[in-house]
């Protein structure tokens, strides 16, 4: 590359950082490089394919305006993903304007630089439970896919290409997410080979926070993004503005690294109201897995591997089968109750040196025995189905079109939103294209009142329900 094509780059740089300002600029186009200039088009790099597909997706005509502007001749830009070997050549170009918070991650140093010492708290890690492992995890047909990308991420060797960065499991509380991410841990460590670190969210806020009062701040980073693989756990607990965004960058620094990221949360990325867009963005890229409820085989399944555990301590615990058929029929809401059943039934047996009977486990456990928990219903839902019944499109629903087969389906669908989700109205306004609160109140409060006066509307709104929740 010649000194004016060098020139000619920075220049068409200069003019995307102002189009699309510091943030955006930062977090999408600070890697990218040029490779060369050919006719009439452009070839460009950058470290991955996630950002390769970002920018295509989003931001394809802004770089190609800003070339043309420079060199009215390029009608096409090729955007390629280049080798992680490849070496970085630094160019020399003004620093350009960087606010204190937000600065870019720096890029990882290669593993043969010397390790930077690693003395905070955070990076000892969160306990580990030793018998969440994978052989005490219980496979059905709602975790198939999780169990098979978390040993897939277990079983990966240092220098191997990384199949799904970040792995990213949600699941509601006590299904097994926690189970995985720890397996994930101790499998991984187990060989030496890699270094595994598994931290809660609540983890890593306290060791970042430690490490900016005793003026740390640096090798906390450094040590961070030494890391092999960076299991986080619970990461709807992250809070924090400047908390945010070091786990932004760090998560940056890891993936572009080839190194691997894997987080468990109780909801997906799109639903994490309280992370930056950009977080959620990244999220969203890699490999996204729900959890879903423990079915009865598996309920059943799991009841049994905790019996067995609790056998190798107590060789006479035995529970009959009626017994387990009960409680994997009736104890539906997660694993841990499951758990928590066969403690009591091992409780009462050997303090109280009797049988375990179906009598007896109806009575221990009737406190656990919850009305099945109903279906959680997503704005997205929402929005999908309501677009059908009123034939428009999702994007009618959050646009600002004002007209009147636009209108009321969309105050429908706010509606649906108030009543059939816990979020906020803020929140349903941002779902909804960026609208104010307002907007939303007085969605919810016309068609209430037309509820009540329109049959026609009423038996609407109750068809949409329970197409939702079936």
């Amino acid at each position: 590359m010649n000194t004016s094509e060098q020139d000619r780059w920075s220049r068409v740089k200069s003019r995307l950082r102002s189009n699309v300002g510091e943030d955006v600029y930062t977090s999408w186009f600070a890697r990218m490089d040029l490779e060369g200039v050919q006719e009439e088009s452009v070839r460009l790099s950058v470290p991955t394919r996630f950002l390769k597909s970002w920018i295509q997706a989003h931001y394809a005509e802004r770089v190609l305006s800003c070339w043309q502007a420079e060199a009215p001749e390029v009608h096409r830009i090729d955007l390629t993903v280049r080798s992680a070997v490849r070496p970085v050549v630094q160019q020399k170009e003004a620093p350009a304007p960087v606010e204190t918070r937000r600065a870019p991650a720096p890029e990882l140093r290669s593993t043969a630089t010397a390790p930077v010492s690693a003395n905070h708290d955070a990076l000892g890690g969160s306990p580990l439970d030793p018998r969440l492992t994978f052989a005490s995890f219980v496979v059905g047909r709602s975790n198939t896919l999780a169990h098979a990308a978390a040993r897939q991420v277990a079983e990966g060797r240092r220098g191997d290409p990384v199949m799904f960065n970040p792995l990213y499991i949600h699941a509601g509380v006590g299904l097994g997410k926690t189970h995985l991410l720890q397996a994930v841990t101790w499998a991984g460590n187990s060989g030496n080979e890699r270094k595994v670190l598994y931290l809660t969210a609540e983890k890593f806020m306290y060791g970042f926070v430690a490490a900016l009062k005793t003026q740390t701040a640096l090798a906390f980073k450094e040590a961070l993004r030494g890391i092999d693989v960076l299991v986080i756990d619970d990461l709807q607990f992250l809070q924090g503005k400047s908390t945010q965004a070091e786990f932004c960058h760090t998560l940056n620094a890891l993936i572009d690294a080839g190194r691997q990221v894997v987080i468990a949360a109780d909801r997906p990325p799109s639903d994490l109201e309280s992370l930056d867009d950009r977080v959620r963005s990244r999220l969203a890229g890699g490999l996204v897995v729900e959890m879903g409820s423990l079915g009865e085989e598996l309920r059943h399944g799991i009841l049994k591997s905790r019996v067995a555990a609790a056998r190798t301590h107590h060789a006479t615990f035995d529970v009959p089968e009626e017994v387990l058929h009960y409680l994997a029929r009736t104890i539906t809401h997660n694993g841990r109750d499951l758990e928590g059943a066969i403690n009591r039934l091992l409780a009462h047996s050997k303090l109280n040196n009797q049988p375990v009977t179906l009598e007896m486990a109806e009575r221990e456990v009737r406190d656990l025995v919850r009305p099945q928990e109903p279906k959680r219903i997503k704005i997205e839902d929402i929005q999908r189905v309501v677009a059908r019944q009123y034939n428009v499109s999702r994007s009618d629903l959050l646009s600002s079109r004002r007209t009147a087969n636009v209108v009321r389906p969309r105050q429908v669908a706010m509606y649906l939103a108030k009543t059939l989700t816990l979020r906020s109205l803020p929140e349903i306004g941002r779902r909804f294209g960026g609208r104010d609160h307002t907007t939303v109140l007085h969605a919810v409060r016309k068609i209430e009142a037309l509820v009540n006066k329109d049959t026609a509307l009423s038996e609407e709104v109750e068809s949409l329900k329970r197409q939702l929740q079936e």
